[in-house]
């Protein structure tokens, strides 16, 4: 019997093998096909033909970036073809060389803005993107700006076009910029969560949202004074393209809604009336008009242009290759709050920031760093570990030059003082020097819920500072002690590093927040510009020619890390929340996430409290 059973069931047998041979066969050959269809997408590059007399056709899509993401194109090929959303982002130094290359470019007869998928970027950014296409036009090139509608970030860069173009049905929002916070002291005071702080400075308010309900007299004073500044430079250079002066532009926006009301509602003609825009036109009137400028493209209703991504593929980019030059500068990017540690995605990890640093030391053909940094400070601890490994690339006899983002605040400015020259835009917001420390416990939360702490200590007063005890009178006093020694030895580096009396530091610190041109009258930076002024700076201090420079970039993260990561370019994909309680506990994680992941041993921080510079913009 069980011999007939074998032979009725042997050719079912030899079915099963085969179909599990061949699903692995299947699925070998589609994974070898994906990792076919990653390399072919990676490495084959379509030759890319500009046609003559064609517009370039500029379509920024995401966020302004001056730090890549750390997501290789192989993991980013991967993480699409997975499903994971990645958000996009444009390197900054790619949009001004492929508009310089442009200007340059006999092929190019114009360049169309189009930036209706413009994410945030800050006004620094912008400034240069918009000295680039003043650049392009002074070599001749017309710029024409369209789009459905401009906020403030993207009118800045229509305003530079010699036309601007906007939809029917679309607006220019110009409206002037605003500080706006989130106060949590109710709604912590509802948790009973108890916060310490512990601050030293009139104007040090990083803290203030979590013991307040409003913003304080001297915050509002601060603030208003580098906004007032921000908003005359932002106006004043978008007059400027658009044939009116400062005031006049002021003048229009403050009435803003009397020339809605004159239009009868109609947002795009009050825009028009205001002379923000040239001409009103549909997306099919838009094309007509550019076919009619540069002639007819090859698909149907389409005119002759060449993408920029396309463009960029011929265009060599900077700081990218030294060869020939055994003395060079390097430049190395710093953004995000400080932290201890390596750091995560958009922050500035001391320890790996400090290999960075230490591997340009012992590079013999590096003479010259550029330190380019875009922070609103963070932890008291890493901004000096960062600080003494400077120290060290100078007494090397490199020189150290510090290009200072749309933000060099607090502890940013604390490990830039020592620089041999520091370079801020007009718009950045720096100094902030001043400290505080944070502390939070849990001790009444717990009771609510019916659980209490209690210990014992021996060789101490009484139970150290924890979150279900809370601090001690003592421990608070140690930690004021400690924060005010913080803020004299913040005083004393600035002093010693700008070459400034003690008592001088001492009227301009107090932890205010100066823009960067009043920064530059306070003998807090040593001149204006950009990145590309600092590394002339850099080459002139250093001896070495500036087209000599390169990106010094952080060791990469392995292929695992990047597959699936979350971070700069991944959204996060969280539980639904009601919207107004999704953007309190974002607000407050943008805001104070760094007190949970500094590493700060002391709980001390230089910090500025400065959210998104950008968000003034919108």
């Amino acid at each position: 019997m069980k011999r007939l059973f074998t032979i009725l069931f042997w050719p079912l047998k030899l079915l099963w093998r085969f179909l599990k041979g061949g699903l692995a066969v299947v699925s070998n050959l589609v994974f070898l096909l994906m990792v076919g269809a990653l390399l072919v997408s990676l490495l084959y590059k379509p030759e890319v033909k500009v046609p003559e007399g064609c517009a370039l056709v500029i379509r920024p899509k995401g966020d302004i970036v001056e730090e890549r993401s750390p997501i290789g194109p192989l993991a980013e090929q991967f993480n699409r073809l997975a499903g994971v959303p990645l958000e996009e982002e444009i390197f900054l130094q790619d949009l001004l060389d492929g508009i310089a290359a442009a200007g340059a470019d006999s092929r190019i007869k114009c360049l169309i803005l189009d930036t209706d998928k413009l994410g945030a970027a800050s006004l620094d950014q912008l400034a240069a993107v918009g000295k680039a296409l003043d650049g392009a036009k002074a070599k001749g090139k017309r710029v024409i700006a369209l789009g459905g509608g401009f906020n403030q970030s993207r009118y800045y860069l229509a305003a530079r076009a010699d036309e601007v173009w906007l939809d029917p049905m679309g607006e220019a929002e110009l409206h002037g910029f605003a500080v706006v916070n989130l106060y949590f002291r109710e709604f912590l005071e509802k948790l009973s969560v108890k916060m310490h702080i512990f601050r030293v400075g009139t104007y040090k308010s990083a803290i203030e949202p979590l013991i307040r309900d409003d913003m304080s007299p001297a915050d509002r004073e601060a603030n208003a004074a580098w906004l007032s500044k921000l908003w005359n430079l932002y106006s004043d250079e978008a007059a400027k393209a658009r044939g009116l002066d400062g005031e006049t532009l002021r003048a229009r926006v403050m009435d803003r809604n009397g020339a809605l009301a004159r239009a009868g509602g109609d947002s795009a003609k009050a825009a028009l009336d205001m002379g923000l825009v040239d001409a009103l036109k549909t997306r099919p009137e838009m094309r007509r008009a550019l076919r009619e400028l540069v002639g007819a493209g090859e698909g149907k209703g389409e005119f002759k242009s060449v993408d920029f991504d396309k463009y960029l593929q011929t265009v060599d980019t900077s700081y990218t290759s030294a060869k020939g030059k055994t003395a060079r500068i390097g430049i190395i990017t710093a953004q995000g709050a400080i932290v201890s540690g390596k750091g995560g995605v958009g922050q500035i990890g001391a320890s790996s920031l400090l290999a960075q640093i230490d591997r340009a030391r012992k590079d013999g053909d590096i003479r010259a760093v550029v330190l380019r940094i875009n922070s609103g400070g963070g932890s008291a601890f890493a901004s000096e570990q960062i600080r003494q490994g400077l120290l060290q690339l100078q007494k090397s006899g490199k020189k150290l030059v510090v290009s200072m983002g749309a933000a060099a605040a607090s502890g940013a400015y604390w490990l830039s003082a020592n620089a041999d020259h520091i370079v801020a835009a007009p718009s950045t917001l720096t100094g902030s020097i001043g400290i505080f420390g944070a502390v939070p416990t849990f001790e009444k939360s717990l009771a609510r819920i019916g659980v209490h702490g209690d210990g014992v200590a021996v060789g101490s007063g009484g139970l150290p500072a924890n979150l279900a005890t809370g601090i001690s009178a003592e421990d608070e006093a140690a930690i004021q002690m400690g924060v005010e020694r913080g803020y004299r030895r913040f005083l004393e580096i600035v002093a010693e590093g700008r070459k400034k009396d003690a008592a001088e530091v001492a009227r301009i610190a107090e932890g205010r927040v100066w823009d960067g041109a009043t920064a530059l009258d306070l003998g807090l930076v040593d001149s204006l510009g950009g990145l590309e002024d600092a590394v002339a700076k850099a080459a002139e201090l250093a001896k070495v020619p500036k087209d000599s420079a390169v990106w010094l970039r952080p060791s990469p993260m392995s292929f695992l890390e990047q597959i699936g990561m979350p971070g700069a370019k991944i959204r996060a994909l969280a539980a639904p929340e009601p919207p107004p309680l999704a953007h309190a506990r974002r607000e407050l994680m943008r805001r104070y996430g760094f007190l949970l992941e500094s590493g700060d041993p002391a709980h001390i921080y230089a910090h500025s409290g400065l959210g998104d510079p950008s968000d003034i913009l919108q």
